[in-house]
């Protein structure tokens, strides 16, 4: 079976996570083996549907496997980083606008690479262990895999303190920002998954759901609305300073461990998209890829990498100080469109 399991069964076609020791964290092959699967699966009749779903409670998947990134970045390689990214951005664009419905169960940790796969599902699973978040800007990356569209529609401003702080959402939050469509409790997930299995029919999933509670985002709404309408993370950083809020000294705190780079540029793609209500999923991808495609040369990812996941001191000595400023030219050098001298 190795890191993930694929077949039909019945109705469905079924793609299963299998490496819960690794949290599910998605590898290159991995990734490979579902886009062959969604494009075998888009003219087969006998599947009406695709169920997403992982072995495990921690984690539905953690992220993507960075260890290979991390080792071709250091040995100056970056094109191998670059033609990762390109690949998980095409498969993510695919699940966005695929023609049959597919459902992500996504128990425990759905982070990074987790959310590209099942953020852009049309039927979106939470249950009681569900913990989304994107905390790119801890690594020196941005929210990516298309999540900056989201990110940047998010009611209230919420978005940008998900983005800024690495927040995670339980199943509540996560519907209320729009990261997941319906709650089911995990016991009741086998029985529905058999059923989808045998009718191919996803209004099983709206049958099933019902109310989640324990929201925390709708009452922070207030204050990210209030704090958070800064068009640059200088703006933002000078409203949270000038404030004596609770909300603003733990943002800040939240924010002082990343990187500023990161940080500075993940506000100006959702400032973009803010202004773009036609935006699609492919022109999220086409700005996140702008930036992770330098993200070793330019960025803070290597640094972020070491001082996280290879060392794990938790000491990264990232580009720019914080507080301080990220010049206005080293966040334009990440967002150049590729290709420019």
């Amino acid at each position: 079976m190795g890191d993930i399991h694929i077949r039909k069964a019945g109705r469905a076609g079924r793609i299963t996570l299998t490496r819960p020791d690794a949290l599910n964290a998605l590898t290159y092959d991995m990734l490979r083996a579902i886009e062959r699967a969604v494009d075998a699966w888009a003219t087969d009749d006998d599947v009406a549907m695709i169920v997403i779903d992982a072995e495990g409670e921690r984690a539905f998947c953690s992220g993507g496997d960075i260890a290979k990134l991390y080792e071709t970045g250091l040995a100056g390689d970056f094109s191998w980083g670059q033609e990762f990214w390109r690949d998980e951005y095409r498969l993510n664009d695919k699940l966005a606008t695929y023609a049959k419905p597919i459902a992500a169960f996504c128990q425990g940790f759905t982070m990074g690479g987790g959310v590209g796969i099942s953020l852009h599902s049309s039927h979106r699973v939470a249950g009681d262990t569900t913990q989304i978040a994107m905390p790119e800007c801890g690594i020196g990356l941005v929210p990516d895999v298309g999540g900056s569209l989201m990110l940047a529609r998010t009611p209230q401003r919420a978005g940008f303190y998900l983005a800024l702080t690495g927040a995670r959402m339980g199943a509540a939050d996560a519907i209320w920002a729009g990261f997941a469509d319906h709650y089911v409790p995990e016991n009741n997930w086998p029985d529905l998954i058999a059923a989808l299995q045998r009718s191919g029919d996803p209004a099983l999933i709206d049958q099933a759901a019902t109310t989640p509670t324990g929201a925390v985002l709708p009452e922070l709404a207030v204050e990210t609305q209030r704090l958070l309408q800064g068009t640059t993370l200088a703006d933002v950083r000078a409203a949270l300073e000038e404030d004596d809020s609770d909300f603003a000294a733990g943002t800040l705190k939240k924010m002082s461990r990343n990187a500023p780079l990161s940080m500075a540029v993940i506000v100006e793609i959702m400032q973009r998209l803010a202004k773009r209500p036609a935006a699609t999923v492919r022109d999220a991808l086409d700005l996140e890829y702008l930036f992770v495609a330098r993200s070793m040369q330019y960025g803070d990812f290597l640094e972020g990498i070491r001082a996280q996941i290879i060392d794990k001191d938790r000491n990264p000595n990232w580009r720019h100080t914080w507080p301080g400023d990220v010049p206005r030219t080293d966040i334009d050098r990440m967002l150049t469109p590729m290709g420019t001298p």
